[in-house]
């Protein structure tokens, strides 16, 4: 008998064996299943953020933030520097008044409907040249908040997710209540996960009169923006930067996308290798148990060969440990290197960090809370934490690292 018809029969043996083997090929197949399903989550979630911002930008609106910052929420600075901005040509006047708004951004802690916990609602100070700055906003139910109250609109996401975001609702920021009076749309945009008030209450709350963090302008036309934007670099008077907001946001979901399919990636190659080493014990413990049945085969005179050969064919992908495409492994390569790469400059460091303070934020109260639904929570305690280096030369060579925590609140 040729060594193929040997694979063949040993292998058409196996295949009807496996329905008393049917509880150890579950494991193989639901660890695979486990790490597609979890890559596909992390995958999705990236490609949903990066669509979100990217439906919210029009090429004739401009962000002006200041020089160096890489979003609205580290970005401050005051009404002059805003309104020579305003000065600058090219910007469409309405009533003879430049289409610009000057507006504050910020995040307050509110409980999320779903589970109570405390998370960041996105919070912007706005003047009325906010709404015709942006036509695609609508209020769709209630109506605009009044100047000078402590009144606020909720986006219609932000309503869905966040207790207490229901028109006439009170909900409390800091140490002032205000009354929700209206709900927005925004065209599925970012606008949506978002709370607007007017910007001279939201001041006096949080930072005080004359501090913005970002300036929307709108352009009399997409061909200024070159000249518009070389005029805000070259003005000495001012330290900041314009960007159209397509490219603004896309800036915005790369490297939070970028994060969260690394992120993504990370954590399918760790659970691909625990399903590998299970897999890889369940074929042992199979084979273990059949041990008599391959000495048979080799007694009768089948070769070494076709049995391993039978017993990695009889489970092909995604049954198998070992039916692995190694051809991936070249495809793979060019994001390990990336990934590792990422750490290696103190701005991708300060860019992650900024990207990752979202999601990991509210991890210690969530952590908390779940020790207290498991009845241990005495087990945790806020004692505070202090680092002690052996020399000032130590604590020097991680000052860099000191500061981006400064920069992102930790």
């Amino acid at each position: 008998m040729s060594t193929l018809s040997q694979v063949g029969e040993i292998t058409l043996m196996n295949l009807r064996t496996l329905p008393q083997r049917w509880a150890s090929s579950m494991v193989i197949v639901v660890g695979v299943g486990g790490v597609v399903a979890v890559l596909v989550a992390l995958l999705a979630m990236a490609q949903g953020f990066a669509s979100t911002l990217q439906r919210t930008g029009e090429p004739d609106r401009v962000v002006v933030l200041r020089g160096g910052s890489e979003g609205e929420l580290s970005s401050t600075f005051t009404i002059d520097q805003a309104r020579i901005v305003q000065s600058l040509p090219g910007i469409r006047r309405a009533d003879g008044q430049p289409l610009a708004s000057v507006e504050l951004y910020l995040v307050a802690d509110v409980p999320k409907r779903a589970n109570g916990s405390p998370a960041n609602l996105p919070l912007r100070g706005v003047t009325p040249v906010a709404m015709a700055l942006r036509p695609e906003l609508k209020i769709v139910e209630g109506r605009m908040f009044a100047p000078g109250k402590a009144e606020l609109i909720a986006g219609r996401g932000a309503a869905d997710q966040f207790a207490g975001l229901d028109i006439g609702a009170k909900v409390r920021l800091r140490d002032a209540t205000l009354e929700v009076v209206g709900i927005f749309v925004a065209n599925g945009g970012s606008h949506e996960s978002e709370v607007w008030m007017d910007l001279p209450v939201v001041q006096d709350l949080f930072r005080g009169p004359g501090v913005v963090s970002s300036l929307r302008v709108q352009l009399a036309s997409v061909a200024d923006l070159p000249a518009f934007t070389a005029a805000v670099k070259g003005d000495r008077r001012l330290d900041m930067a314009a960007t159209d907001e397509p490219t603004y946001f896309a800036r915005q979901s790369e490297s939070l996308s970028g994060l969260i399919t690394g992120f993504g990636y990370a954590v399918a190659v760790i659970m691909g290798v625990g399903a590998l080493f299970a897999a890889l014990n369940t074929m042992y413990s199979a084979v273990s148990v059949r041990t008599k049945e391959i000495a048979t085969l080799r007694a009768i005179g089948f070769g070494g060969g076709p049995v391993i050969t039978s017993v990695i064919v009889e489970d092909p992908d995604p049954l198998g440990p070992l039916a692995i495409r190694w051809s991936y492994l070249p495809k793979v390569a060019p994001w390990l290197i990336r990934y590792l790469a990422s750490g290696w400059r103190w701005e991708d460091v300060a860019r992650t960090a900024h990207a990752l303070r979202p999601l990991v934020q509210d991890a210690p109260r969530l952590h908390k809370a779940l020790a207290e639904q498991a009845g241990v929570g005495h087990l945790i305690e806020r004692r505070g934490l202090m680092y002690i280096y052996p020399s000032r030369a130590d604590f020097e060579a991680e000052r860099k690292a000191w500061e981006i925590r400064h920069q992102v609140g930790v």
